[in-house]
Order: structure tokens, then sequence, then C-alpha cells
């Protein structure tokens, strides 16, 4: 594992990843999603948002980085909030 150059905070992010993911998967054999439609133009299931907010929160650090130099905690943090939002309302 040396060639991919793990650090705490890689390790951290894939590590939180794979939590969530199985988290939803428990979750969705206890309780299955129906679609619903919130403030997303398409009708989505916790899935749906899940990789809608994943993504997103991509574009977000992306953008961050683009912007300004500063430390990516704050991209973290405005991600988090955006995860929340559309797993909740979206």
């Amino acid at each position: 594992m040396n060639w991919m150059a793990w650090t705490i905070p890689t390790a951290g992010f894939f590590s939180t990843i794979i939590a969530i993911l199985t988290a939803m998967t428990i979750w969705e054999l206890k309780s299955p999603s129906v679609e619903r439609k919130g403030f997303l133009p398409i009708k989505t299931t916790r899935g749906d948002r899940l990789f809608i907010g994943l993504l997103s929160s991509a574009y977000i650090h992306l953008a961050y980085l683009t912007i300004t130099d500063a430390t990516l905690w704050i991209a973290t943090v405005i991600s988090v909030i955006w995860m929340v939002v559309v797993m909740r309302w979206g």
C-alpha cells in the first residue's frame, strides 16, 4: 500500500465513505425507501440523494480549491451541511 501514499486524512475519508455505504445498506434492508420529491427536480430514494450529495460535495471541494487557498476544512463543513440538506429535504 506504500505506492498509494496513504495519509491519516485520506484513510479517514475512505473509512467514512465505507461506513456511510454500510449504514445505508443496512438501513435499506431494514426499511426499504420509497421515492419522494423534495426540492430536487426528480423523485429520489435515499440512495439517490446520497449519490447526489456525495457527487455535489466533490464539486464543492473542487470549486473551493479553484477559488481560494484557504484550509479545506471550510469546504468540508459546507459539504456536510449540504449533505444534511440533500438527505433531509432533497
